[in-house]
């Protein structure tokens, strides 16, 4: 996946390439960060300190919640940013509110420009096979062009996986299989009965004001879908 995506980012940014160094978000980044470094043949570096006692912060209810927590899980570490032009690599973007708070740490401790790489392609899709991610709205990348990705988050350009080269390189471990779910890239559901319906009324129950205004005597259960 670094490869490609290495590949992709050395197309975009073409006579302009103007990076210094390769920083992954830690921890799940760093294999794409390393592939990728040494395609682009740039320096790799651990810019960030992780306090591993903060979880998942796209998964926690409330922005401020989310953002607090962001700025508590991770140290921005000046000499590796100082007068550089920097690309972040991270698994992906979700809300956006984690890679947002990132690139300002980065900049508070002198990066020139801040470059985002995401080696999973652009989320803007819920997901309905048990995983707890935000409503579509709450999706940064949802109806959203990566130049309003990158005016939101605040990057100076960000980069997306092509969806082509994620399931290409995921095949490579086992070759006979032939479909993969992407629906929260594609909103393409494998099991065929996902209504819009259905996702109406799961992002109602999953958008940030009904996780922080549910009755506890509500105890509707929105069925999850099981492919198999």
């Amino acid at each position: 996946m670094g490869v490609k995506l290495a590949r992709k980012v050395k197309q975009e940014l073409g006579d302009s390439m103007d990076i210094d160094v390769v920083i992954p978000v830690p921890d799940t980044s760093r294999a794409a960060a390393l592939q990728l470094s040494h395609e682009l043949g740039l320096p790799y570096r651990e810019g960030f300190n992780k306090n591993r006692y903060v979880g998942r912060t796209f998964i926690m209810p409330g922005q401020e919640m989310r953002r607090k927590s962001v700025r508590r899980k991770l140290n921005a570490m000046p000499t590796e940013f100082k007068d550089r032009n920097v690309l972040l690599v991270d698994d992906s973007i979700v809300r956006g509110t984690t890679s947002q708070e990132i690139i300002q740490m980065a900049r508070d401790v002198g990066a020139k420009k801040v470059y985002f790489a995401s080696a999973a392609p652009a989320i803007r899709y819920p997901n309905v096979y048990g995983i707890d991610m935000p409503s579509r709205t709450e999706l940064v990348a949802a109806g959203n062009s990566d130049e309003d990705v990158s005016a939101a988050i605040g990057a100076d350009r960000v980069f997306f996986q092509d969806l082509d080269d994620l399931v290409a390189s995921c095949r490579l471990f086992n070759p006979k299989i032939t479909t993969f779910d992407t629906s929260v890239f594609d909103g393409k559901y494998v099991t065929g009965d996902v209504t819009p319906e259905y996702l109406e009324k799961l992002e109602e129950r999953r958008a940030d004001c009904s996780k922080l205004k549910a009755d506890s005597a509500d105890n509707e259960v929105i069925g999850l879908h099981n492919y198999k």
